[in-house]
């Protein structure tokens, strides 16, 4: 059952592609969805979700569905798939192309097949229990793998944007990128797909829902690298019914204690 849900994160990616690139760079509109403050959503992620749910809805009916955009669907077979139509609205919005299509497939394990896709740019980020791979626009799959970084002096940080830490992280964020080599903002889900790439050596956020960060967990485990919450503890097993919104991503574990160290305190 695995591989066939695995072969249809094709179709996911492809129909999701299909209903977002005729937008991008091409808005004639944008939504705000929050009450207080600005969480935007575009046309592109309506119709993107909308096309997601339709194949699953075919294909896996007995499965629930937890989006972004749409009512969550329970199903009956205890798995789950979640989906983020466009994961960096902001920069979609703004024809940056750090944007990406996030499904992931969770059962009572956790998340257990990852995808982030990005058809701009065409690229695919994936995970299942046979490993992590990049496959490029012309279909050319290479496994990926997180790089050795044993030290925080010659680690790369990255985070979306500071301003998404609390008050009493911010600080400590501040303190974690002094440590380090080199800082990166404005990344999105890009920055865990590169750093299961070996691009990148931490990742450090906050305020995530379940469909930001769980085609991420196996994409970033199978590649080699952690992927906790503040307090160390895996993020994978309470996917998608309890999750904090914290995530540290490091690509060398034996990095994890020293990030957690500087931020926690």
């Amino acid at each position: 059952m695995i591989k066939d849900d695995f072969s249809l994160l094709d179709r996911l990616a492809e129909a999701s592609a299909e209903a977002i690139l005729p937008h991008f760079r091409r808005l004639s509109g944008v939504e705000n969805k929050a009450d207080d403050g600005f969480d935007p959503v575009t046309q592109a992620d309506k119709a993107a979700e909308a096309a997601l749910r339709a194949i699953l809805a075919s294909e896996r009916p007995d499965d629930g569905i937890l989006g972004e955009e749409f009512q969550n669907h329970a199903g009956s077979s205890g798995r789950t798939w979640i989906i983020d139509p466009i994961d960096g609205t902001r920069g979609f919005m703004i024809g940056l192309p750090v944007w990406g299509v996030l499904v992931a497939l969770a059962d009572a394990s956790g998340p257990v097949l990852g995808m982030m896709s990005q058809p701009y740019v065409g690229e695919r980020f994936l995970a299942s229990p046979d490993g992590a791979f990049h496959v490029d626009r012309a279909g050319r799959r290479t496994p990926l793998a997180t790089r050795p970084c044993a030290s925080l002096d010659a680690a790369i940080l990255t985070t979306t944007s500071p301003d998404g830490f609390t008050p009493e992280v911010i600080p400590r964020f501040a303190a974690l990128a002094r440590r380090c080599r080199m800082v990166r903002y404005g990344t999105d889900c890009y920055a865990y797909a590169l750093l299961a790439a070996g691009h990148v050596d931490v990742v450090v956020e906050m305020g995530l829902k379940p469909f930001d960060i769980a085609p991420f967990v196996p994409i970033v485990e199978a590649a080699g690298g952690a992927i906790t919450d503040f307090a160390g503890e895996r993020i994978g097993p309470t996917l998608p019914h309890t999750f904090n919104g914290e995530a540290v991503a490091v690509g060398d574990a034996s990095l994890l204690p020293a990030v957690l160290e500087v931020l926690n305190g």
